[in-house]
């Protein structure tokens, strides 16, 4: 299971950073096996455009949200939560990778993958906001053809020194960049979507070690990964696959039935999906209960399998 660390703000200030960490730690000890954090830069009135989330437990998506709500910094929370735990894994998704340099980006990537030894997973996207891409002066309208060369980027630079490139966003001669992620190959990559385009299969065929879709994927996109993939030479199997729970809300204000959402996930199995994402303030108004609420969690599904 994987504890999924944002938008919890229902339970806790965006300022009380601690308390993530805290849930983090107390996420190991009750079994789970990795926690998520993904990120925003800064948000921009197209935040909110489609209105705010009719529950504020809902999952922040495109156009849902409060240009107010809290976004800190991915990276440094999962490397705070890297240096008290030994096992969790630190998934960082989505990490929005063209509004850095793939340099600088690949620099923190590593370093943190370095510091939990191996314990990094790294969802790159392309988002949706473009006041966030304004904002920080990259064209909306080129993200797809930046995140692709930033991956090839990353894969020269994790096996060897010195590395040169050229490419139409970036370019760069002989640069020496140690010391390099923990494993040979860099962190394990994640990709995930609302829709399975081409440039996603194109990307998860290539780079991939997981599918972390939005949502749950129809049966027509699982094939077309699947033969991708087997055109390639690869196998589905390869991939971790990850599913979710489903919060069902009664109304605007109340939490949502641990067991009903939990329903969901035997039919996930059966699919191949093996990680399983959960937010805890979907089920819990108790900050001080997490550590109870991830082991009820892990307690229900070990019933399943």
């Amino acid at each position: 299971m994987q504890l999924v660390l944002s938008e919890n703000w229902t339970l806790t200030s965006g300022r009380d950073l601690p308390t993530l960490v805290r849930w983090a730690q107390e996420a190991e000890d009750a079994g789970f096996d990795s926690v998520m954090i993904s990120e925003h830069i800064v948000l921009g009135q197209d935040a909110g455009a489609e209105g705010t989330m009719p529950n504020p437990r809902e999952y922040a998506l495109p156009g849902n949200q409060d240009p107010f709500t809290p976004w800190p910094s991915s990276l440094l929370l999962l490397a705070s939560i890297a240096a008290v735990t030994t096992q969790l894994r630190l998934a960082a998704a989505a990490i929005i990778a063209p509004l850095r340099h793939p340099l600088v980006l690949a620099r923190e990537l590593g370093t943190l993958d370095l510091l939990a030894q191996g314990r990094l997973i790294v969802l790159p996207t392309v988002s949706w906001s473009r006041a966030e891409y304004a904002a920080l002066g990259v064209p909306f309208e080129r993200r797809g053809q930046i995140l692709d060369e930033q991956l090839e980027i990353w894969e020269l630079l994790w096996r060897q020194s010195p590395v040169r490139y050229e490419g139409r966003h970036y370019r760069f001669e002989d640069v020496y960049f140690e010391p390099k992620a923990y494993r040979p190959n860099g962190p394990r990559i994640w990709f995930g979507g609302s829709g399975m385009h081409d440039a996603l299969i194109r990307r998860i065929v290539r780079y991939g070690h997981g599918f972390n879709p939005l949502g749950r994927p129809s049966t027509e996109d699982m094939d077309k990964l699947r033969s991708a993939l087997t055109e390639a030479g690869r196998d589905i199997r390869e991939l971790e696959l990850v599913g979710g729970t489903r919060a069902v809300f009664p109304d605007s204000r109340s939490c949502a039935d641990l067991g009903q959402a939990l329903d969901h996930i035997p039919a996930q199995l059966e699919q191949g999906f093996t990680t399983f994402c959960i937010k805890p303030s979907q089920f819990t108004d108790d900050p001080h209960g997490v550590g109870d609420f991830c082991r009820k969690v892990i307690r229900r599904v070990e019933s399943m399998v």
